[in-house]
């Protein structure tokens, strides 16, 4: 199973639901160095990939459209598109989206650019630095608040009610009970149940099917 970061997800998430494919543009608040990271990371895991077009149009600042741009005098603009190891990562069957992974070429049938310098090594997030007063000890006893509760008769008690189940549930199966999207249900893993309630879902390929559960 294809370990990926929250941001990670929701880039490859957004990327699937696009009419293309298209990777940009990344979510509102990675830019910079950061955006480079993370972008890297996907590259290097093949999870997306680097696409030259026939144009020297140039990359802009919030990064909507072209990545960048091959060095002088080239000057070609290069756009980044998920891969089909990236749709399954996030247990999209490739089959099933509406535009084809056309891995490594762009219109003029040459290579796709690949990945920049530095791609192929993992990012490294530095401890953040300590700053203002030191931090009181952690509560103990009754100082500690409660773990977050779910909410009965609710469509979030309804997913990790299947979630729970020996034999999971698939994408397909938490759309039919809830009638939300398919990347809604992959955000709601990544929002709801991880970063509010501290719950871990894992998946894995059974058949031609991804399956979900609570760990």
């Amino acid at each position: 199973m294809t370990k990926l970061s929250d941001t990670q997800s929701i880039i490859l998430s957004a990327a699937a639901q696009r009419a293309d494919g298209n990777v940009l543009p990344l979510p509102g608040s990675l830019r910079g160095g950061a955006a480079t990271k993370v972008v890297a990371a996907l590259l290097s895991r093949g999870l997306i990939r680097e696409h030259i077009i026939d144009s020297p149009r140039k990359a802009d600042a919030a990064m909507n459209t072209v990545w960048r741009n091959l060095p002088e005098p080239d000057g070609r603009g290069v756009l980044l598109f998920i891969t089909a190891a990236g749709a399954d990562a996030i247990g999209v069957e490739p089959k099933t989206v509406p535009y084809a992974f056309n891995e490594g070429t762009n219109s003029a049938g040459e290579p796709a650019a690949g990945a920049p310098t530095g791609a192929d090594e993992a990012p490294v997030e530095s401890a953040p630095k300590r700053r203002g007063r030191p931090r009181k000890a952690a509560p103990t006893g009754a100082d500690v608040a409660p773990a977050p509760k779910t909410r009965s008769g609710t469509k979030q008690e309804q997913v990790i009610a299947l979630l729970r189940r020996k034999e999971g549930a698939t994408i397909a199966q938490i759309v039919a009970g809830t009638d939300w999207a398919p990347h809604t249900v992959r955000g709601f893993f990544a929002g709801a149940l991880k970063k509010k309630l501290g719950l871990t879902v894992t998946s894995e390929k059974v058949g031609d099917q991804r399956v979900y559960r609570l760990a």
